[in-house]
């Protein structure tokens, strides 16, 4: 909690040059970054940062921006994405519990909304609000055409995060793409479908 500086953290490039500087000490070349829906963003601009760090970026459900503007449909209204705040500002452990079986898809399978919702009430509630407001407030379409970096778009079916119409804008405004839809619900194959993840990962690299 020491090290973590609001002001830094109040956009998503804080946290991008927080892995470029990782990337540094580490002497990082060529490497591959996989980073999951907002994760993804961030490794977009370290990539711009940083062009000689990475060879190739695996984005798993990306979206740069979650509410809708105009022709752009991010999944969410204004007034959705306030309503949403206001909820984890209220109750930290309450939106966890609610918004992690949404999150995750797959009802059938209750033990992964159990391992998600956990993990969001490991975090530190303070930090998790203002995360989530930078997360959810973002606007990165403009960075996406900056990306010069070989990029492999993952994308699920039936995703309430980061929607098909998302991964297919994100493939769109990437300047050398690709996308695979995987045969997964919900916003983390990471959890409910492993394999396909790595399979598709190791395809590209």
């Amino acid at each position: 909690m020491s090290a973590y500086d609001p002001a830094k953290y109040a956009s998503l490039h804080g946290y991008a040059a927080d892995v470029v500087e990782i990337g540094h000490e580490l002497g990082l070349k060529n490497a591959v970054f996989v980073g999951h829906s907002v994760s993804a963003m961030i490794g977009a601009l370290a990539s711009i940062m940083a062009p000689d760090m990475f060879e190739k970026l695996v984005m798993v459900g990306p979206s740069p921006r979650y509410i809708n503007d105009g022709a752009y449909e991010g999944g969410f209204t204004a007034a959705q994405i306030e309503e949403l705040l206001a909820s984890l500002d209220d109750n930290h452990l309450g939106w966890s519990a609610a918004m992690a079986p949404a999150i995750m898809g797959n009802p059938d399978r209750p033990e992964l909304a159990e391992e998600l919702s956990n993990s969001f009430c490991r975090t530190d509630p303070e930090i998790a609000k203002q995360f989530a407001r930078v997360t959810f407030s973002s606007d990165n379409r403009q960075d996406l055409a900056r990306v010069k970096t070989r990029t492999l778009v993952l994308q699920c079916k039936d995703d309430i995060i980061a929607c098909e119409q998302v991964g297919r804008y994100v493939l769109e405004h990437l300047s050398d793409s690709a996308i695979m839809l995987l045969d997964a619900a919900g916003h983390c194959p990471n959890l409910s479908a492993p394999e396909q993840v790595i399979s598709a990962i190791r395809g590209f690299v």
